[in-house]
Order: C-alpha cells, then structure tokens, then sequence
C-alpha cells in the first residue's frame, strides 16, 4: 500500500475530486494548510499599506491505494491539478506499512 500526499491549489480540489471518483478510488483526507515553494508568497495591499503574505493558501489531499494503482492516481491527480502556472503543487509517495478499519478490524488491503 501507497500514502499519495498531494498539496494542490484550494479551487482545484473539486476537479481533482471527480477525476480521483472517476478512476475508483473510494476515500480520501482533505486538509486546507499553508506554506510556500519557488512561488515564495505576494505582497498584498490592504488599506493602504503593503504587506508580505509569506504562507499561501493550500490543499492537502491524502489517498492510501494498492501499490499497483499508484501510477493511475498520481496521473488523474496532475491533470486534474494542473493549471501550468506556478504553485501548482506538489505530489509525495510514502509506504504505508500497516492499516487497520476500525469498525471492522480488517486491516491493510481489506482495510481501504
């Protein structure tokens, strides 16, 4: 099993939604974080007065998938991201070692 952790832009998150939906995956942990790459925040003017905002608004989303569907969803989830202007994202891939359903007791593959 594959942790696919993608950190997207905020008004992507439906499209990346459906095209996740369309290729089967069944879950996923969404999170709104902050942070900042090559992009390296703005400035911004409020009221006058300029201001540096360093930490940039962000999606994360988190699937865990059968090793062998990893390809599929880094693939739906670039296409789906990809706007081709900077900022936007990035895709990690970690192993998942273990995983357990809680209700249920059923654990790795049983357990997505």
């Amino acid at each position: 099993m594959k942790l696919v952790i993608a950190v997207i832009k905020p008004f992507k998150l439906d499209d990346v939604h459906q095209a996740l939906t369309r290729i089967g995956v069944t879950g996923m942990t969404v999170a709104e974080v902050k942070g900042y790459g090559r992009q390296k925040g703005h400035t911004e003017i409020y009221r006058g007065a300029e201001y540096a905002v360093s930490f940039l608004p962000k999606v994360r989303i988190d699937v865990v998938v059968p090793a062998d569907r990893v390809d599929a969803v880094i693939e739906a989830i670039s296409a789906a991201a990809r706007t081709g202007q900077i900022g936007d994202g990035k895709i990690f891939v970690t192993k998942v070692d273990r995983a357990m359903r809680i209700r249920t007791g059923e654990s790795d593959a049983d357990a997505l």
